[in-house]
């Protein structure tokens, strides 16, 4: 194993007794909701990070910035930072990352999300 995959940390989320455990880097589960968060239309970007535009283009893999998760005991609580679209309704858009956010992590993990805090961080005031 690298020394990458060791000091960062990790959770199990699955173990049985005849084929092991797997574990999940606690990166994994914030790229999961950077990702799902910069699906929802209206959101331009994680805060401080590059559009899904770029990033597809570039194959720029760092999608967990503005994003924080603590997870303990199988649960996750999530933090997002976005730039929202000049004319979008934020109410909306926060709503609709908070309910994908919590979908993707718990459907990709098996981890139980408690709760997902959107803060709108920017506006992009580009395709005004």
């Amino acid at each position: 194993m690298s020394k990458e995959v060791v000091d960062r940390p990790v959770r199990k989320i699955y173990e049985s007794e005849s084929t092991g455990e797997v574990q999940i880097a606690d990166d994994v589960v914030a790229t999961i909701a950077g990702l799902a968060a910069t699906e929802v239309e209206g959101v331009y970007a994680m805060y401080g990070n590059l559009t899904n535009e770029i990033v597809g283009k570039l194959g720029v893999k760092n999608l967990s910035k503005g994003v924080k998760v603590v997870v303990e005991e199988g649960e996750v609580f999530a933090e997002l930072a976005i730039t929202v679209d000049f004319g979008v309704d934020v109410v909306e858009v926060a709503k609709t990352v908070q309910s994908k956010v919590k979908v993707a992590i718990e459907n990709m993990t098996g981890l139980e999300v408690m709760g997902v805090n959107v803060r709108i961080a920017g506006v992009n005031i580009d395709n005004k």
